[in-house]
C-alpha cells in the first residue's frame, strides 16, 4: 500500500468512528451543553494524539533516512540506512543507498586520478629541483669557493659565508626534492623510507622514534605509497602544529592487514577543524580500501604492551592510525 493510501486510511479510520459515536449513542444539544462540550474536547483530542501517534510510526523510516542524509560524508563511509517500511519509503531509500555507493565509487575514482596526476607532477618538479636548479646551484658553489680561495683575506671571510649560505640553500633545494619524490621508497622500499622519514624530522626539540614489524606482508606499490605519504603527512602535522616532544611511527603486521600509526605526546587536535593535509589522507586512504582514525593517543586502535613499552600516554597528544587490508598473496 502506497504512502499516500496508507495516511488517508489512518485519517478516514479515526474520522468515520467519530461520525459513528456521533450518530450512535452520543448527542449533541442545541445550545451545546457544558458536558457534551467536555466530551467533545475529550475526544477531539484523542483523534488527534492517535492520529500523530499512527503518523510518527509510519513516517520513521524517513526520519532514519534524513539522519542519514545530514551526516553522509564521501571521505567516511559508513553504514547505510536499513531498507524498512512501505513500499514508496523502501523504495527511497534504497536509491538513497545506491546513490550513496555510486558517489563513493566516482570519488574514489576520480581522487585516484587526481592524486595520480599530483604524484606525477611531483615528480616533475623534483627532477627540475634536482637537475636544473641544484646542478646550477652547485656550479655557483664552485665557483664561490674558487673565488674565495683566491680573494683578498679582508673579502674572503664574506666570501666564506656567501658559500655556506649557498651551501645551506642546496641542502634544502635537495631536501624538497626528496620529499616531493621519495627516490628511496622506489630504491630501497618501504622500511627504509620510514625509517629515513623518522629521521628527516627529527629536530634537537623533537624526538622521532620507529617501531616498524620485521615480518610485513608483500605490498603492493599503491600501498607503500599511501603508507609513505600517511606517515609523511602524519610527521608534518606533528611538527607544525603538535608541539611535542616525542613522537612514535608504528607499522605493525595485524590480522587481515598492517596498522600505520603516528603518535605524539603534543597538546592533542583540541576539536580543531580537519585541514587539507587530513582531507588529502583520507582520500588516499579510500584509494586502497583503508580506514583512517585521528583522534586522542592510545584510543584509535590501542596496543596496550606495545604503548607501554614506548611510553604512550592514553588520551594524551594526537594519533594517526591507518589501519590497511592486505589480501593473500597481493604484490
Amino acid at each position: 500500500m502506497s504512502l499516500f493510501w496508507r495516511i488517508f486510511l489512518l485519517n478516514a479510520i479515526v474520522l468515520i468512528g467519530a461520525t459513528a459515536l456521533l450518530l450512535g449513542p452520543v448527542t449533541v444539544s442545541t445550545p451545546v451543553l457544558l458536558t457534551e462540550a467536555a466530551i467533545l474536547a475529550v475526544g477531539l483530542a484523542a483523534m488527534l494524539v492517535l492520529n500523530a501517534l499512527l503518523l510518527r510510526i509510519g513516517l520513521r523510516p524517513l526520519q532514519r533516512l534524513t539522519r542519514a542524509m545530514t551526516t553522509a560524508d564521501l571521505l567516511r563511509p559508513g553504514e547505510r540506512p536499513g531498507v524498512t517500511g512501505g513500499r514508496e519509503i523502501a523504495e527511497l531509500i534504497s536509491a538513497f543507498n545506491a546513490m550513496l555507493d555510486r558517489l563513493e565509487a566516482e570519488r574514489a575514482a576520480s581522487a585516484a586520478n587526481a592524486l595520480s596526476a599530483q604524484e606525477a607532477e611531483r615528480a616533475r618538479i623534483a627532477r627540475e629541483l634536482h637537475d636544473e636548479i641544484g646542478q646550477t646551484l652547485t656550479a655557483v658553489l664552485l665557483e664561490l669557493k674558487s673565488v674565495a680561495d683566491h680573494a683578498p683575506p679582508e673579502i674572503r671571510e664574506e666570501l666564506l659565508h656567501v658559500v655556506e649560505t649557498t651551501r645551506s640553500s642546496l641542502d634544502e633545494i635537495r631536501r624538497v626534492a626528496r620529499r616531493l619524490r621519495p627516490g628511496v621508497l622506489e630504491e630501497f622500499g618501504l622500511v627504509a623510507a620510514l625509517k629515513a622519514l623518522t629521521n628527516e624530522f627529527a629536530t634537537p626539540v623533537l624526538s622521532v622514534q620507529h617501531r616498524i614489524d620485521s615480518d610485513l606482508p608483500p605490498l603492493g606499490p599503491d600501498v607503500e605509497l599511501v603508507l609513505y605519504r600517511v606517515a609523511q603527512e602524519g610527521l608534518t602535522n606533528v611538527v607544525r602544529h603538535a608541539q611535542a616532544k616525542t613522537a612514535h611511527l608504528i607499522l605493525r603486521r595485524v590480522p587481515g592487514g598492517v596498522r600505520l600509526r603516528i603518535v605524539d605526546d603534543g597538546r592533542g587536535i583540541r576539536g580543531a577543524a580537519e585541514g587539507t593535509g587530513i582531507s588529502g589522507m583520507r582520500e588516499r586512504a579510500l584509494l586502497v580500501g583503508a580506514k583512517l582514525h585521528i583522534g586522542p593517543a592510545g584510543r584509535c586502535h590501542p596496543d596496550s604492551d606495545a604503548d607501554l613499552e614506548l611510553g604512550i600516554t592514553p588520551g594524551g597528544g594526537t594519533e594517526v592510525c591507518l589501519t590497511v587490508p592486505v589480501r593473500q598473496g597481493s604484490h
